[in-house]
């Protein structure tokens, strides 16, 4: 039987109904960095991180790759709430945490120096935290573990992997940029790719053209913050999307843009690269968030200094 978690709730903010919210779960990792303390669990064993965190919990950590994300869901929030103090429908983010609550009194106290609007702090300590998303109605959970997100995704929860890297202090308004295959949509088309080659992928995209793709596994989160930005006119929104995808726009981006259609997720730009590298666009749009199935792709998105997520 796992033990249960620790769960601290944030009393200076604002607790939010997570049947209407749009639940976020970050770990500790992806929201601060914690590189050094890591390496210092890793080699010398728990009771020397507990020790070193204890000493340091005044000590604020430094910004980890999700911070800016965060950031920017604080300031949709604010502005949803300006145009209805009523709203429900808001984002709602939860720290997951191997800590015990003893260890982890610095990073409440990191949220706190930030002004994170953190609503609760959970401390967990078996080894599999992820039992504990669906109890909380988690609808994105960010990691440094991978696999904490396999684990995630088998639960059925939207889950990407954060690669630690310097972030850009953060602009508004939220911009959030999905790949398209195997994250937005099902990886049908990458399949056929991988066996039948460009040519046969061609074939079958033409063949299914009237046919909307299947799910990806980011598609109830991009759909929810599609709602969200429902509530603007497109001037006003303080979320702003893009679909960045490796699929040509003559050839592959009908079927793309008419499954969006049918699914009513109302996109603000659509990009596609014919293949070409994703990095400068990305670069241009300076995302708060990447999704991308393609490690590669990830790769040339951190060369531009981009907070980047894999979905594996």
């Amino acid at each position: 039987m796992a033990e249960p978690e620790s769960t601290i709730i944030n009393t200076d903010v604002k607790q939010k109904d997570p049947s209407e919210a749009l639940v976020i779960a970050v770990t500790t990792r992806a929201i601060f960095n914690l590189e050094e303390e890591h390496k210092l669990y890793m080699e010398k064993g728990k009771e020397e991180y507990i020790r070193h965190q204890q000493a340091n919990q005044d000590k604020p950590l430094p910004p980890g790759t999700a911070f800016a994300f965060i950031q920017a869901v604080q300031y949709v929030n604010e502005k949803i709430l300006e145009s209805n103090p009523a709203e429900k429908d808001l984002f709602d983010i939860l720290v997951l945490s191997n800590n015990s609550p003893e260890s982890g009194m610095r990073i409440i106290n990191s949220a706190k120096h930030y002004g994170l609007e953190i609503s609760k702090f959970c401390f967990v300590s078996d080894e599999d935290s992820t039992q504990y998303l669906k109890s909380h109605r988690v609808k994105l959970f960010l990691s440094a573990d991978r696999t904490d997100v396999c684990n995630a995704l088998q639960r059925g929860v939207s889950s990407a992997l954060i690669f630690q890297q310097e972030v850009q202090a953060s602009s508004t308004p939220l911009r959030v940029v999905f790949d398209g295959d195997a994250v937005l949509f099902s990886d049908e088309t990458d399949q056929v790719f991988r066996e039948q080659g460009l040519e046969g992928a061609l074939q079958y995209e033409r063949a299914m053209e009237a046919v909307p793709m299947g799910e990806g596994p980011l598609k109830a989160f991009a759909m929810h913050l599609g709602k969200m930005r429902k509530k603007f006119s497109q001037e006003k929104s303080p979320i702003r999307t893009y679909l960045v995808t490796a699929r040509s726009g003559r050839d592959m981006g009908i079927r793309a843009i008419k499954t969006l259609r049918e699914w009513g997720l109302a996109i603000d730009e659509a990009f596609f690269m014919d293949g070409a590298p994703k990095g400068p666009i990305l670069a241009q749009i300076q995302p708060h968030i990447f999704f991308d199935d393609g490690l590669h792709n990830i790769q040339g998105a951190r060369e531009v200094g981009v907070p980047s997520a894999w979905v594996p």
